[in-house]
């Protein structure tokens, strides 16, 4: 440790001041996403224990440092990067302790999801945890959180039933519906904005569904409007356990006859229910495709275990490649947004990029966002990605994602802050949350961190 490390009492973790060895690998591993922000914090606190972190705060506050966290490092736009400032990497904080007897688990916010739902899945119980697999529950929950079976049980914060948060002044508080509301209120959803550390999350858990079965049709980009067209009038007969989702991007090789593989529109939808037989009647309406004829690929009502639905999210969003994405919630038809989308990843410099458009990711009942800083701010959703592994295509790529947005956001209605491009412009953040939600979370931020303590969101 550097001189200025030992004189950081309390803090059983590693300290690496800018210039320490260890500085820069421990930087370069602070991001999965291969293209980061060229950021620099002036320490990086990589805590060991819940301890740390109010000996981590103290540090900041008595060396004037604002305060950036870390949880798995799944940021898309890189906010746990700024200038100057800590970074607290919580990334070691991954115990968890499961109450089978009331469905409830405390986790800390390095749990990894994927390996949570593993876990429940052997004690008969489920949580809806991120869709990729190595999604840490940190910065998930503390944004919303879109995860399996979101359609039915609302988003993952909303199973959140209570944290315990270590605020501006070092103090650990509990925050619930009755202790700390206002600040319980904004730890689901105020992402990387959020006023303090959480370091557990109480989460309720649901039965654990028997039978996971997918649906799926994989069609030529070109049939897209229809395609969208077909399903989304197919998806007012689908029950609530039921998760669609378009994507646009390139089809599996396999699927090529000559040449490269095709650009594709993929009509996915999976079921979680307590019987095949119940799975499959949450099909039906989507069992008779009026162009299944023309399709790439086709599968009705697979049996589909977690682990594929986590290998497919793999394939999808591979490590060790170079990541840009924006949001858009909106009002206009999915079949307006994806036709203009279509048109965008036709012309992407990569065939890696991709859309994704789950319909109805936080369900169709308003009690399952009540009283929580998220904000569900449209009737449809999407996600465009840049996706590429060559830094010399780094400018195509981010122009590319800018100008797929420009032809979108006229209809657009607001952003979600966990996978926004919060530095493509100065608004994002505040149109994240409905303008209500927005104002609150002002004045939440200003009682609870008054002198700045914590970075507020990245902006351009």
């Amino acid at each position: 440790m550097s001189g200025r490390s030992q004189a950081a009492p309390g803090i059983e973790g590693e300290i690496l001041w800018r210039g320490d060895r260890g500085y820069d690998h421990a930087w370069d591993g602070v991001l999965w996403n291969r293209f980061r922000p060229q950021r620099f914090p002036e320490a990086i606190v990589r805590a060991v224990s819940e301890r740390d972190v109010p000996a981590a705060v103290a540090l900041a506050r008595s060396r004037g440092l604002r305060i950036a966290m870390r949880a798995g490092g799944h940021s898309w736009c890189g906010s746990p990067l700024r200038d100057g400032g800590m970074l607290l990497d919580l990334s070691r904080l991954r115990r968890w302790d499961i109450d089978t007897a009331s469905a409830t688990a405390t986790v800390q916010p390095g749990v990894i999801g994927s390996e949570l739902a593993m876990e429940l899945m052997h004690r008969e119980l489920a949580f809806p945890a991120g869709h990729c697999a190595s999604v840490a529950l940190g910065g998930y929950l503390l944004s919303g959180g879109l995860g399996w079976n979101s359609g039915l049980w609302g988003p993952a914060c909303a199973s959140v039933e209570e944290v315990e948060v270590v605020t501006a002044e070092g103090e650990t508080v509990r925050c619930n519906a009755d202790e700390h509301p206002d600040l319980f209120w904004a730890a689901r959803g105020a992402g990387p904005g959020f006023f303090g550390v959480v370091t557990s999350f109480r989460l309720r858990l649901y039965p654990r569904p028997s039978s996971v079965m997918t649906t799926l049709y994989v069609l030529p980009l070109a049939e897209t409007g229809p395609a969208v067209r077909w399903a989304v009038e197919a998806s007012h007969r689908l029950p609530p356990n039921v998760e669609l989702s378009f994507f646009l991007g390139t089809a599996d090789p396999s699927l090529a006859k000559d040449g490269p593989p095709p650009r594709a529109v993929t009509v996915s939808a999976t079921a979680f229910a307590d019987s095949d037989r119940e799975a499959a009647a949450a099909l039906e309406p989507l069992r008779d495709c009026p162009f299944a004829s023309r399709a790439l690929s086709r599968q009705i009502a697979e049996p589909t275990p977690l682990d594929t639905l986590y290998g497919a999210s793999s394939e999808a969003w591979p490590a060790e490649h170079r990541y840009a994405a924006d949001t858009l919630w909106s009002d206009a038809p999915f079949e307006t947004l994806l036709t203009r989308l279509a048109t965008a990843v036709e012309a992407a410099p990569t065939d890696k990029a991709l859309v994704l458009a789950p319909v109805a990711p936080v369900g169709r009942k308003r009690e399952l966002t009540a009283d929580m800083a998220f904000s569900a701010l449209g009737e449809s959703y999407v996600v465009p990605f840049a996706v590429w592994d060559d830094p010399a295509e780094d400018e195509a790529n981010i122009r590319w994602l800018r100008e797929t947005m420009r032809s979108v956001e006229p209809l657009g209605t607001g952003h979600y802050i966990a996978e926004t491009d919060l530095t493509a412009d100065a608004s994002r953040a505040r149109r994240s949350y409905a303008p209500e939600d927005w104002d609150r979370l002002q004045k939440v931020r200003a009682a609870y961190d008054p002198q700045g303590v914590f970075h507020t969101y990245p902006a351009p």
